[in-house]
């Protein structure tokens, strides 16, 4: 997506402005760029990387495969970095997060992805420009805080988790990422349904879930690190009530049967603000618990998934919590 006129005007101002008062001792920023994101081109991502130099000493590197932005962070804390800025979607984050986990290098973002769950969370803008404001801000009132990770498998994940229907949504959506960047949250759900009908009407999946001394049993399991679980367009899924940012917890929902009656009022309370879905006779909750397991009682292996990313299939997902792992500025 090229940069619109506006945009590309305001953020060379951004910059132009902001190096008339550049610190002589200017925080050193690697910026993480996915190159494929729903809203990223060449032009955006280098005024966007001209507005911050007018306050940082600024280093951008395009990610080339996944678990390249994994790699690129650990070695920018090895290196001392003062800031890494994810610069894509939710996909970007979670690897820049997996990178500096227990590190001193604290993590922040940018939106470039199509829902930006961990830009919203962090209470950054979700507008390019004016996250790229907000950043330069940053840069005179610099506040470094502690915040949980999740992690399945050994996997880290910044806000939820999910083995099962979601999973399996978020592995066909990947599979065409024309469609994902054209259509957004609608192509979520074309594809929600697809698979639904697909693969969790006949023989869906049998799951045990193992959750602060519950036992539960269902077809999928959604495991959250902070809230909401995740966003359609602009509007929160509020799936548990439980688990913030730094609460040191999980928390999470089982949907204990999935039928065509069912999954329209299930749907239907995950996106009210007054309806719970954790009230659903099909949903189950649990948490605040320090970790999960889920197993399958079929032993076939069933879709996991990560902040949004499909991360491949298992029979048994551990998750639990470490907290105060990533330092983040917003």
């Amino acid at each position: 997506m090229a940069a619109v006129p506006d945009v590309a005007a305001s953020l060379e101002r951004l910059g132009e402005v902001a190096a008339l008062e550049r610190p002589p001792e200017a925080k050193r920023m690697l910026v993480i760029v996915n190159p494929y994101a729903t809203t990223m081109s060449d032009r955006l991502k280098h005024l966007v990387v001209y507005a911050l130099q007018g306050r940082y000493q600024v280093h951008a590197v395009d990610t080339q495969r996944k678990g390249h932005g994994i790699e690129l962070c650990r070695e920018a804390a090895r290196e001392g970095y003062d800031i890494v800025v994810a610069f894509g979607g939710d996909g970007t984050v979670n690897e820049a997060a997996n990178g500096l986990a227990g590190s001193q290098t604290p993590l922040t973002c940018l939106p470039g992805g199509a829902t930006n769950v961990y830009c919203r969370m962090l209470g950054i803008p979700s507008d390019v420009v004016d996250a790229t404001e907000h950043l330069l801000r940053l840069a005179d009132s610099w506040s470094v805080r502690h915040v949980d990770l999740g992690t399945v498998n050994g996997r880290a994940f910044t806000f939820s988790a999910g083995m099962g229907i979601d999973a399996s949504v978020v592995e066909r959506v990947d599979r065409n990422p024309v469609l994902k960047s054209r259509l957004g949250a609608y192509y979520f759900t074309q594809s929600a349904v697809a698979t639904f009908l697909r693969r969790y009407t006949l023989r869906p999946p049998k799951l045990v879930i193992e959750a602060g001394g519950q036992t539960l049993r269902g077809v999928s399991a959604f495991v959250q690190n902070a809230r909401p679980y995740t966003y359609f367009n602009s509007r929160p899924i509020h799936l548990s009530d439980g688990s913030e940012l730094d609460s040191g917890d999980l928390s999470g929902v089982v949907l204990t049967r999935a039928t065509p009656l069912d999954i329209p009022t299930v749907i239907f309370r995950g996106l009210s603000s007054r309806a719970k879905i954790s009230r659903h006779r099909r949903v189950d909750e649990f948490g605040p618990v320090e970790a999960v397991t889920v197993r399958s009682a079929d032993e076939r292996e069933v879709p996991l998934q990560v902040d949004g990313d499909y991360v491949g299939d298992a029979r048994t997902a551990r998750f639990s919590v470490l907290p105060g792992a990533l330092r983040v500025v917003s």
